[in-house]
């Protein structure tokens, strides 16, 4: 017959044994980085890999454009791909995280200065604050760096971004989805330069 101390340690056993199989999956699709990307895939570059396989379409284009909400700017520097919160995002070569952070209006945001191409480099906005990488760590072409981020985050100090109810937002957005920029030699160019469907 189990004393007290014996039933607690029993239930604190299952509990972690439990925790350790929901993480598994988490661990082995990180090391894992071609295991979601083949198929889904419909966006070709002789350079890049596609930063969202499986999601091609575009809700926001390069340029001039009407702003969507409160603090974005008329002028996008990047593509908008929506896709729903969570979805694998892939580094789209070799190179260098040199940010992973917040990043005001960006939200949530991943920076990578690219290996095989001096003077470019890519930001993924709008993730999730749960990131695979971090800044300084090296990636490589298809690894997965982390997920589309939720709309609404919270924890972040005199956040100035809100939805129509007030709650804070993951930078200036109205809904899950990937902003993918390019800079080349400083200055922002259309990613979709790069890629064909």
């Amino acid at each position: 017959m189990f004393s007290y101390f014996g039933k607690l340690f029993y239930v604190y056993f299952i509990i972690v044994l439990l925790l350790c199989f929901m993480y598994i999956p988490i661990l082995y699709a990180q090391n894992s980085f071609d295991a979601n990307y083949g198929d889904g895939e419909a966006m070709y570059s002789d350079m890049f890999a596609w930063p969202i396989p499986g999601y091609t379409s575009i809700s926001s284009y390069f340029g001039r454009r009407n702003s969507p909400t409160a603090g974005a700017s008329s002028y996008h520097l990047g593509v908008d791909i929506p896709a729903p919160e969570g979805t694998y995002l892939y580094a789209i070569d070799d190179g260098l995280v040199t940010f992973a952070s917040w990043g005001a209006g960006g939200g949530y945001t991943i920076v990578i200065e690219l290996s095989n191409y001096s003077n470019m480099s890519v930001s993924y906005c709008h993730v999730s604050p749960i990131m695979f990488v971090e800044r300084g760590e090296s990636v490589s072409k298809k690894e997965i760096i982390g997920t589309v981020g939720p709309r609404n985050v919270y924890g972040i100090q005199n956040n100035p971004y809100k939805d129509e109810n007030g709650n804070p937002t993951n930078g200036s957005t109205t809904g899950s989805h990937l902003h993918f920029a390019i800079k080349e030699n400083g200055s922002n160019v259309d990613p979709l330069d790069f890629y064909e469907k």
